[in-house]
């Protein structure tokens, strides 16, 4: 049943893919490169139900990553000349062998650097008071979600009390060397409070880090703008207020073909808790897996063999091409 409603998600998909129909506008093909990043949603567990989350996450979601599949994952990555790998979920950090994944990939040689996508407030919560020690002891970089320097606009978007949370967080992290530490960067993700683009990354950095040395002392090294796509939570949101077809349209007046070159999609794999293999972690949430909905597992897959594949397109991939572009490493152009 499952497996029939993935299949059918992709059919539609491709039905009415005006993304594609505007890459043969400009004779683009868009297909992968030389694989980068690993990047691993470990589930939909989290702490937060956040009104832009493409997830879906919450408290009471049940999809984690079970430790079986983890080991098959630093099996093939041990085989695999990929040099990051990109943890993300939900709350990566709440899943039950988090420190066990990380130490896992620690011991691969040659060695790989880690990201986690951090929603900071877990840091503060009871029984992870010494999770920020342990990631600045494993040098894991942290790439942590931040929507705006105010806490009327954080805590609308990500719920009461959290951006107070989240600065409590920053101040903790910056204490154990994350922002100074050349070798524990610390980078804040912007994503808009609502149906618009983000605007220049590079004002809005100088922005964030002008208010959060002023007013909390927190430095960091740099600011991510990530567009929200209209897919999850965020699409549900738009279609109760009405937004969906206006904020639609506005990512595809946007389209900027500058901005392909540097889509994730390219080079990274994403990879779902229970192993499944995707072009990018948006796709997975659509369920639009590899070979047109058949599933795929990464320890099925030739790590020699997944460049030039192509790569599989929906209407949401209007929102990492609208405008300066949008990726998990933030603005494009």
């Amino acid at each position: 049943m499952i497996e029939a409603h993935r299949k059918k998600s992709v059919l539609r998909q491709q039905r009415t893919n005006r993304f594609e129909q505007r890459l043969a506008d400009y004779s683009i093909v868009l297909r992968r490169g030389r694989p980068e990043i690993l990047q691993v949603n470990v589930g939909k567990l989290c702490n937060l139900t956040c009104v832009h989350c493409h997830v879906n996450a919450g408290p009471k979601r049940k999809e984690i990553i079970s430790r079986e599949t983890i080991d098959r994952i630093i099996y093939w990555l041990a085989k695999a000349e990929i040099p990051t790998v990109d943890l993300t979920g939900g709350a990566p950090e709440m899943i039950p062998d988090f420190r066990y994944f990380i130490e896992q990939m620690k011991s691969l040689q040659p060695r790989r650097h880690i990201i986690d996508r951090c929603n900071l407030t877990i840091l503060l919560e009871r029984g992870y008071e010494h999770l920020a020690q342990f990631l600045a002891t494993n040098k894991v970089e942290i790439i942590a979600s931040m929507p705006c320097y105010t806490p009327e606009n954080v805590n609308a978007q990500r719920g009461e009390g959290v951006f107070e949370g989240s600065i409590a967080a920053l101040q903790l992290l910056n204490s154990v060397g994350y922002g100074t530490d050349p070798d524990r960067p610390l980078h804040l993700v912007y994503n808009p409070v609502g149906a618009f683009l983000p605007g220049p990354q590079a004002e809005l950095e100088a922005d964030y880090k002008r208010e959060f040395k002023k007013h909390f002392g927190i430095v960091f090294n740099k600011l991510y703008s990530i567009t929200n796509l209209p897919i999850g939570r965020f699409a549900s949101y738009l279609r109760r207020n009405n937004k969906l077809d206006e904020y639609m349209e506005l990512l595809v007046q946007a389209f900027n073909p500058a901005t392909i070159d540097g889509l994730m999609c390219r080079n990274t794999i994403s990879v779902g808790w229970r192993g499944d293999v995707y072009d990018c972690d948006f796709n997975q949430q659509l369920g639009m897996q590899w070979n047109n909905g058949a599933r795929v597992f990464l320890w099925d897959v030739d790590p020699a063999n997944t460049e030039n594949r192509p790569i599989m397109t929906g209407n949401h991939c209007f929102g990492c091409t609208a405008g300066a572009g949008s990726s998990c490493g933030g603005a494009i152009v």
